[in-house]
């Protein structure tokens, strides 16, 4: 009976360890493309990328254990970017990650079948993207920047700030933004009903900023507002010094322009839109079809103030404005 019972026991043993050892393999791992246009030292870019991580993080996904960033980096150049949306599609990943509308488009150049999630594109729609809101339709989905409104907004808020102000440029690019007519409209419209001239000021390559904003600082009361756009974002240094120099009340669409001496921003906090993107991430990779996952408006937007820029305009910023601000700058 000891013999038999010996026996038994080494055959449920040897049912036993098979199973254990399939408990022991590793998970599998899933690749994710990053296109990025900011450099790879930029505050910003470093910034999205740890928001995205974190919200896959907090969803289990694990660099090394089960995922890999494939990251590929670009400029605001067209060449450039059609290059690294190439390198990225050879890879095959199971999903890319897009930054704005110029990536967006040039991945979609490339392919029709690997999934594309875009955070930060403006006009999903007109850009053919998406054939709808509701139900993209195709391999691409993702999040919203703005809505158009938020150009009337912006100009608001100039005139608020800085009252003499009765001349405004809306700057861009029309390269990388080709979506400018859709903040244009309501920006004209608010102008008009504030009594302001509006102004359309578009700069192709970074020698046209200095230019745009001199010409424009030559009569008096001028005011300035920078369209969302990679790459006016990519040069905003340049941009908030040149604003400065030239005493031009400037609004901004995102708060990195404020950080470094831009007077006024406002607009969605993009490092949650990436946390927030990657709740979306990890459906694709868990099987869901882009097709069929809404596009997302952001939530959450933030107005700034620098103060210190403010002193140095010599505007005298109601108290008001301080107490609405989400944070202001010292």
């Amino acid at each position: 009976m000891r013999r038999r019972e010996f026996i038994t026991l080494l055959g449920g043993a040897t049912v036993v360890w098979p199973r254990a050892a399939h408990a022991q393999q590793p998970e599998r791992m899933r690749r994710i493309g990053v296109m990025a246009t900011l450099a790879e030292t930029d505050p910003v870019g470093q910034a999205y990328l740890v928001g995205f991580r974190e919200g896959l993080q907090a969803l289990g996904w694990s660099e090394g254990r089960n995922l890999k960033l494939e990251i590929r980096r670009a400029t605001t150049d067209p060449e450039s970017i059609d290059r690294s949306a190439k390198e990225l599609v050879a890879l095959q990943p199971d999903l890319i990650l897009t930054p704005n509308t110029p990536t967006t488009a040039a991945l979609q150049r490339q392919t029709r079948t690997i999934p594309i999630l875009f955070v930060n594109v403006s006009d999903p729609i007109g850009s053919g993207f998406v054939a709808s809101l509701s139900r993209p339709g195709g391999n691409i989905t993702g999040f919203l920047t703005f809505e158009f409104s938020i150009g009337g907004k912006w100009l608001e808020l100039l005139k608020e700030i800085a009252p003499r102000v009765n001349r405004v440029a809306f700057m861009f690019n029309p390269n990388t933004a080709p979506y400018a007519e859709l903040f244009l409209k309501p920006f004209k419209a608010a102008a008009a009903s504030l009594g302001m001239s509006s102004i359309a000021a578009p700069v192709r390559d970074a020698s046209e900023i200095e230019t745009v904003v001199a010409a424009h600082a030559r009569e008096p009361n001028g005011g300035l507002i920078v369209m969302p756009d990679v790459f006016l974002l990519a040069r905003r240094a340049e941009v908030t010094a040149l604003a400065a120099r030239y005493r031009l009340p400037a609004v901004y669409p995102f708060r990195a322009f404020a950080e470094i001496g831009g007077l006024i921003s406002y607009g969605n906090d993009n490092i949650s839109i990436y946390r927030r993107a990657a709740t979306y991430a990890d459906r694709i990779l868990r099987g869901a079809e882009p097709s069929e996952l809404p596009l997302q408006f952001p939530v959450k937007f933030e107005l700034v103030i620098n103060r210190k820029t403010a002193e140095a305009l010599g505007l005298d910023v109601p108290a008001s404005f301080y107490w609405r601000a989400d944070e202001v700058i010292e």
